[in-house]
């Protein structure tokens, strides 16, 4: 999880500081036209970059990276557990950072695929394998699972449509 908040924040900032630097750059990489840009398009570029900024920062504090208190215990890494005070909106966030991904990189790859700029090509891999990882971690890293003692297969799963057999075979000789 936390390679994933740290990978969104330097995708955010990665993207923001062109944005925020030189408008015209950006412009002259995705126009095939080399022009300067115009008032509005360098106000909205820098917006962007803002926008980019803080939502790469604001990731990491909410996430829990970024711890909010004073007091730092050692051994304390990026957690979803529900009960730890340092990240309660940890689920969310990583929720949200998904989406975000998921439509960039959708997005991206339309556009990629339109113009064929290498620009909106690194930018689809990027965003996918974000997506993708974040996905993962939704999925995967956001919840401990809950182990039996006896069998070691998760109490969470059920047996429709198919029997853990193995735990079954486990199970066998203690029952007597």
């Amino acid at each position: 999880m936390a390679a994933y908040t740290y990978g969104t924040t330097a995708w955010n900032i990665i993207q923001a500081i062109p944005l925020m630097a030189s408008p015209t750059i950006i412009l002259t990489i995705l126009s095939p036209e080399v022009r300067e840009a115009t008032v509005l398009e360098t106000y909205f570029s820098r917006s962007l970059g803002f926008t980019l900024l803080a939502l790469g920062i604001l990731n990491l504090v909410l996430t829990g990276s970024i711890p909010l208190s004073s007091r730092l215990q050692i051994g304390n890494g990026v957690t979803t557990d529900p009960s730890d005070p340092k990240a309660p909106f940890a689920i969310p966030t990583l929720s949200i950072t998904l989406v975000y991904h998921a439509v960039a990189g959708f997005y991206t790859y339309a556009m990629w695929t339109e113009e064929g700029s290498f620009a909106f090509g690194l930018s689809t891999g990027v965003s996918t394998i974000l997506a993708a990882v974040g996905l993962w971690c939704l999925l995967f890293a956001s919840s401990d699972g809950r182990i039996s003692r006896k069998t070691g297969a998760d109490k969470r799963t059920s047996g429709f449509p198919f029997k853990n057999t193995e735990a079954a075979k486990k199970n066998i000789g203690k029952k007597r």
